[in-house]
């Protein structure tokens, strides 16, 4: 059987129109459609397979989310944006994405992998990002983009949300620049215990306000903690302004 004809079967095999359906994307060349949806277990031979797919979406992906994740939070340092992309862009969510759009409906498998078994999240992992590089080669990066800010940006938004959810310091430093064009100060105004085992009182301050202290086991933990009270009283502002 020729390739051309292997891949007409294999066509014929799946509903190719509900698949582009649910990825909300029509392939120009439906071969790299079909490349994307082989698992190599369903492959004549592995270069025939999703396998090198894979490889280039996950770069894609990886750089797609790196930029969304650069426009989206202007103020974040880099660690933490690569914290969030190291969730967005795992073996998990992209797996939970391959889920959600019931890709395995169209999984081209071998004998030795049937679809109605469980599928490991691995095989559907590398699906979508395989997914993700045939639609780049078929339509370029635009396409790819609003595919990442459909289904991507909510993971990134829900992630960003329990990154930062923790870092009170953060979130502080967010609203005072948005709100008042300046960023928070912190000070030690008690220090407690022996020299091994020492308290700190700090406070926050944004302008001229002062925010209620608060008692950390280190200058971090307090500093947080202040934030986080910075942040409760920012919730019932008051009617003095910020100099």
């Amino acid at each position: 059987m020729s390739r051309r004809e292997q891949r007409e079967s294999a066509e014929a095999a799946i509903d190719v129109a509900e698949c582009q359906r649910r990825i909300q994307y029509e392939f120009k060349d439906r071969s790299l459609l079909m490349a994307a949806l082989t698992h190599a277990s369903g492959a004549q031979h592995r270069l025939a397979s999703n396998e090198r797919l894979e490889f280039l979406g996950d770069s894609i992906l990886g750089f797609i989310v790196c930029e969304r994740l650069y426009r989206l939070f202007p103020e974040s340092l880099e660690g933490d944006l690569t914290r969030i992309k190291s969730v967005v862009v795992s073996r998990e969510t992209c797996s939970r994405i391959s889920e959600q759009l019931q890709l395995i409906d169209f999984l081209i498998v071998g004998k030795g992998l049937a679809v109605n078994k469980l599928v490991p999240p691995s095989v559907l992992s590398d699906l979508f990002e395989s997914i993700v590089a045939a639609i780049y080669l078929d339509g370029g990066i635009e396409p790819v983009r609003k595919i990442v800010e459909r289904l991507l940006e909510p993971e990134i938004i829900k992630v960003a949300s329990g990154e930062q959810g923790s870092n009170h310091k953060s979130l502080l430093q967010q609203q005072a620049q948005r709100d008042f064009g300046v960023t928070p100060t912190y000070e030690v105004v008690q220090e407690a215990g022996p020299d091994h085992s020492k308290t700190f009182h700090v406070l926050a301050q944004i302008g001229s306000r002062r925010y209620a202290p608060a008692w950390g086991r280190n200058k971090k933990e307090a500093e947080q903690r202040a934030a986080s009270n910075a942040l409760n009283e920012l919730q019932a502002p008051r009617p003095d302004a910020v100099g």
